[in-house]
């Protein structure tokens, strides 16, 4: 058994799909906007599981978004062979951190917004 899909709820899924693909460099799987139907993977893994960028138009899902995002809580851990390397780079391109990177027992992290409506998590493999 292989995870096949996950998803996050984003506030706007075709913004979002902009982001994931233009910004954070992951690779287009699908893209059907008559249906509101935006799939990512990584370029590093194109077999691997797809990230679907889910409308949170349902009440439940927002209200878990929204409040996954008011805490500053990732809903998402993106490995990355640098971390600080990731930031300087997202950083350039406009993407807002909620603070340096930081080293800990697991490793060196950071957390941004996506601009989307959820937070996202840099962790260094």
């Amino acid at each position: 058994m292989r995870i096949k899909m996950s998803g996050i709820h984003v506030v706007d899924p075709e913004r979002a799909y902009e982001f994931y693909t233009g910004t954070l460099g992951l690779e287009p799987l699908m893209a059907m906007p008559e249906y509101n139907l935006f799939i990512v993977c990584s370029p590093e893994d194109p077999g691997g599981p797809g990230l679907l960028l889910e409308p949170s138009d349902n009440p439940v899902a927002e209200a878990y978004r929204s409040g996954l995002y008011r805490e500053q809580l990732p809903v998402l851990v993106l490995g990355v062979p640098d971390v600080q390397a990731e930031y300087e780079r997202l950083s350039g391109l406009g993407v807002q951190f909620l603070g340096e990177p930081t080293l800990d027992s697991t490793g060196a992290q950071a957390v941004f917004d996506d601009g989307c409506g959820n937070y996202l998590q840099l962790h260094q493999d």
